[in-house]
Parts: C-alpha cells; sequence; structure tokens
C-alpha cells in the first residue's frame, strides 16, 4: 500500500501551505549550494539559521532530491550524476556557501594536487566537487565525511584534501564532531573540514566551543512526545496521525524548529512477526543480542556489534541512524523507530516532509548529516564571513 504522506505530495496536497518551507530571496543572507545533497540535512541546518537561502541542490537519488525540492521549492534542484551538470549554471546566484559530503576514495599520495586529482578514476566525485568550488569561488566550504578519513593510510586522504583547498586559495581547519555535543540526542560522529578563502578571517577550532550544547539530550526528550500514538496503531500503512493535543513542545523539541501542527508525518508504526517481536522482548533498555537466547537468533556467533539489536534506552542519546533501522530497537515498544521518530533523533523538525516508499525515507534520514549540527557550524560560518 502507498504510504500516505507520499500520496498527498504526489496530489500536491500541501500547496504552498505552512509545512513547506518558504522565503524569497535576501541580499542580505548568503546562499548555499548543496552538493551530494541527499535530502537535504546540512542545508536545514543553514537555513534553520535565518541567514541563509538554500539555491540550489546536486544528488543522484530520485527520491532525496524530490524530498529537497518539496521543503526547498525555491532551490534550483538537480537530478544526476554532478560531471554532467554545469557549474555555470549556478553563476548567476550568487554562491557565497559550498557544502556536501563527496566521496574521498582514491587519494594515494601525500603529493596530490588539485591538477593531478581527476587522474585517478576513483577521485571523480571528489573532482567534481572541487570543480564547482574553482568555478563558483565560494566565500565558504564544508565538506563531511566519515571519521576514518582523517587516520586512515596514514591520514593522506585529510592532507590531500587541505592541500588541494589550499591551492584553490583557502584556509582549511579539520576536526571529528560529535553530535551529541551540539544538542542532537544521538552519538554520530562525522569528519568535518570548514575551507574559507584567505582573505576572510580564519577560523579556529576553539571558535566552535560556544556553539556547543551545555547538556545531553536523551532519547526520551526528543520522542516521548509520540508514544501516545501508539494507541492509534493500526496494520495498515499509514504514517500520518493526529498530534497528541495534550502534548506540549518541550524544550529540544522547540529547538528544532517546532510549528504548531494538527499531524505527523512519516510516522509509520510498523510491527514485525511474532518470532521477531520474541526476540525483542528480551532486550531491556540499553540492552543488545547478548540479551537474546540464542535458539532465537538468527545464527550462533560471538562476535556481534555491540548496535546489533540494541533496544534504546531513554535516558541515554541514541546510537547512530543508520539506513535501515532494523537492527535495533524502540526503548520501550517492540518494533523499530518510525522514520519521524528516527529524523527526531537527527533534529529534523516535524515539518520537514520526507518523500518516497518506507525504505527510501529510512535511507534519507539514516544518510543525512544532523540537521542541529549544520546549524552550528552555519553559525560560525556566518559570524567569520560577516
Amino acid at each position: 500500500m502507498e504510504l500516505l504522506t507520499k500520496k498527498l505530495i504526489d496530489t500536491n496536497y500541501f500547496g504552498k501551505g505552512d509545512l513547506i518551507f518558504k522565503g524569497k530571496n535576501s541580499f542580505e543572507k548568503l546562499n548555499v549550494l548543496d552538493l551530494f545533497s541527499g535530502c537535504g540535512g546540512i542545508s536545514l541546518g543553514f537555513y534553520s539559521t535565518g541567514k541563509f537561502n538554500i539555491a540550489g541542490a546536486i544528488d543522484f537519488d530520485d527520491a532525496a532530491i524530490k524530498t529537497f525540492k518539496l521543503n526547498f521549492p525555491e532551490a534550483l534542484c538537480t537530478l544526476g550524476d554532478i560531471s554532467t551538470q554545469n557549474p555555470k549554471s549556478f553563476e548567476n546566484h550568487k554562491i557565497d556557501v559550498i557544502v556536501g559530503g563527496p566521496p574521498c576514495q582514491g587519494f594515494s599520495s601525500l603529493n596530490r594536487h588539485y591538477k593531478d586529482l581527476k587522474n585517478d578514476p576513483r577521485n571523480k566525485l571528489f573532482y567534481e566537487f572541487l570543480r564547482y568550488v574553482d568555478y563558483l569561488r565560494p566565500r565558504a566550504i564544508l565538506i563531511e565525511n566519515v571519521p576514518q578519513i582523517l587516520t586512515q593510510n596514514n591520514g593522506e586522504a585529510k592532507t590531500a584534501i587541505v592541500n588541494m583547498l589550499n591551492e584553490l586559495g583557502y584556509n582549511v581547519i579539520y576536526f571529528i564532531a560529535n553530535a551529541t555535543e551540539f544538542g542532537v540526542p544521538q552519538k554520530r560522529r562525522r569528519a568535518i573540514f570548514i575551507a574559507t578563502l584567505k582573505s576572510i578571517s580564519t577560523i579556529s577550532i576553539r571558535d566552535l566551543d560556544k556553539y556547543k550544547s551545555s547538556r545531553i539530550v536523551t532519547v526520551k526528550e526528543a520522542i516521548m512526545d509520540l508514544y501516545e500514538l501508539e494507541s492509534s496503531y493500526s496494520s495498515s500503512n499509514i504514517d500520518v496521525y493526529e498530534y497528541p493535543k495534550s502534548t506540549k513542545p518541550n524544550k529540544y523539541i522547540k529547538s528544532i524548529g517546532f510549528k504548531e501542527s494538527k499531524h505527523i508525518f512519516n510516522h509509520r508504526i510498523f510491527y514485525s512477526t511474532e518470532k521477531v517481536i520474541n526476540r525483542m522482548k528480551y532486550v531491556p533498555q540499553g540492552g543488545n543480542w547478548k540479551n537474546v537466547p540464542e535458539n532465537l537468533l538468527p545464527s550462533v556467533r560471538s562476535n556481534r556489534h555491540s548496535n546489533y539489536l540494541k533496544r534504546l534506552h531513554e535516558d541515554l542519546p541514541s546510537i547512530t541512524i543508520d539506513t535501515g533501522h532494523s537492527v535495533y530497537y524502540h526503548p520501550i515498544f517492540n518494533r523499530n523507530p518510525t522514520v519521524r521518530e528516527s529524523a527526531r533523533l537527527q533534529s529534523f523538525s516535524d515539518y520537514f516532509l520526507f518523500y518516497g516508499t518506507f525504505g527510501q525515507q529510512l535511507k534519507q534520514v539514516g544518510n543525512a548529516v544532523p540537521p542541529l549540527l549544520a546549524k552550528n557550524i552555519a553559525e560560525l560560518i556566518w559570524e567569520k564571513i560577516k
């Protein structure tokens, strides 16, 4: 059965209503181009500061780019291979910031230079990212990637990225960002590179300190208000529910942009087979596969990852949200988290809608950079540019 949210989107049910981002471009704001954009986690973070316009996005995932366009209707969104696109199409947008997570797989020498990058086919996509930087000359750049990029092969990829951006006229800093430090209720570590034109004040890692959260946000704070919807569960693929009238948003929900709405979207509640549910019943909050009797596990192994069959703990941040969500459990119900619950743990606002099938939505959420993390980095970039 088709998900109701997708059906409403396809029939233009939302029109230009309150659930979709709106806002005319302003010369006072900075324009952002999102490459390898996914559904738009970084863009949402920049947009939510009120200081950036989202000018455009490029991604090869059809459902993800439709989600991006839905939430940023004024952006120039392109579906396809970035190598076939021309950066000249964004020339009139005066791009101030380029953001994205380009693959970085083929850095095999510390002596790589920008001009040599395209010689290795594994570097094709990163070269395309730099092609846009070189042509559009943004004032700032944000690159995110897996933490291992800073250490693998003795840090060769890290060194190459810094050297190439230096050659293009940028100062660069890099660091590991843990999302929990920025108010996201999730343990998620990402490598972050921030580059600014050499004519702009140099950014220091210490500059980030004032944007860090003073407390840890828990799973319970992120999703507890949705618990009441469990009583409305039906076995059909319904993913739109009426928001509990008795519930008031807490500090965290307000921090990610709470907006009064009568409905919660992308909240398909799914209960698996009796066999899987019986397995879940053995796992306490914070527990994992080790709490499940061996005869209920699909195979007998002693080297499983600690997050396998992990039940989230209400009083702690979530483990890293991935693209499938089938191997970890809701803190109190014997099911996996919904798309909306996962989006909450990623710090997406409820009025950010996800397009596509159930699996496509889960993939989009799991691949995204937490918007609240991106928002704090955006504030720092704004501070240095302005």
